[in-house]
């Protein structure tokens, strides 16, 4: 089967691809035989219904950053004419996310999206976890100052972060006791016109938080990420250690328990992040880690990825 995939992407000269995911990905696909082309996502267009973008042929090189891609001349091209479409761009969810997925939607399922646009659209990481309450720490999402304190007197040390944001950027920790949080939420009112959210503090993240990647709803391996000294977040972005580790007990009653509504939304590429057998959030737009399981003597997940595609296009 050789199939005619583009590829919606950040800027791929930008990526290092010792660690990217869509990079996993596009070698992957490379090596099968498949065709690939590469667009950013300021080049989609929408015009007479017709959805196009420009689009350069690219081949991929397994080598060091500045060396692992070479690009053809780039045409605008209907997208529609494409097998697959990998939606690979990187958060913030915003309305830009949102409208590229209104645009994409026109094209699948003919052109079948990874992930679904609509499916995405409607189920952003920090909003789609809050389905599963009982699997939660304590969270709450909101603008409300009075809320917002009650909490935190609730619970003592909590985590504040942007709702839509993403890599760890935003995230804060505040202790019970810290003057901050009134500062704090005067920062984020200034900043984000959305509801913010709240959890109790899981002193289990010095432990690490753990990735777990879910294929088509069923988990393939785990990647615990440790906090570098002095730093609550536990982000490959922001310095996080990361480890493979095998999936616990809960973990698995995790994956088992979101699994049905992942199938059911046909995500095929979902990422989660599990903090002391507590799920704080489904990453459904971008997920990253697979180079690092693969590097670290796990499952080569773009393979199992890639499988899945291809039964869906068989």
């Amino acid at each position: 089967m050789k199939l005619k995939i583009a590829v919606q992407m950040d800027p791929i000269a930008s990526i290092n691809p010792r660690g990217d995911s869509t990079f996993a990905m596009m070698l992957e696909a490379q090596g099968r035989g498949h065709v690939l082309g590469y667009y950013t996502p300021d080049s989609l267009a929408l015009r007479d219904n017709v959805v196009t973008a420009s689009v350069a042929p690219i081949e991929l090189f397994d080598k060091e950053k500045g060396q692992h891609f070479a690009l053809g001349e780039a045409t605008r091209q209907d997208l529609s004419t494409y097998d697959v479409l990998l939606m690979r761009q990187d958060p913030p969810f915003d309305m830009n996310y949102i409208t590229l997925s209104h645009m994409l939607e026109r094209i699948h399922p003919k052109t079948f999206v990874v992930n679904p646009p609509s499916a995405v659209r409607n189920a952003p990481e920090k909003i789609l976890v809050t389905d599963f309450p009982e699997l939660m720490p304590p969270t709450l999402v909101t603008r409300d100052r009075a809320l917002i304190h009650a909490f935190r007197k609730e619970h003592g040390n909590i985590i504040v972060k942007p709702l839509y944001g993403n890599g760890g950027a935003g995230v804060f920790f505040i202790q019970e006791g810290d003057h901050n949080l009134a500062s704090l939420l005067e920062l984020f009112e200034q900043n984000y016109r959305e509801p913010f959210m709240i959890q109790r503090y899981l002193p289990d993240v010095r432990k690490g938080d753990k990735r777990i990647i879910l294929v088509d709803g069923e988990p393939t391996a785990g990647l615990n990420r440790i906090p570098s000294d002095g730093e609550a977040r536990s982000n490959m972005h922001v310095g996080g250690r990361p480890e493979l580790s095998e999936l616990t007990a809960r973990e698995l009653e995790i994956c088992a328990a979101i699994g049905p509504a992942l199938k059911e939304r046909d995500m095929i590429f979902v990422g989660i992040d599990v903090i002391g057998g507590y799920l704080t959030e489904i990453n459904v737009t971008s997920p990253t880690g697979i180079r690092e399981i693969k590097r670290f003597g796990g499952p080569d997940i773009a393979v199992l990825i890639l499988d899945a595609i291809e039964k869906r296009k068989s």
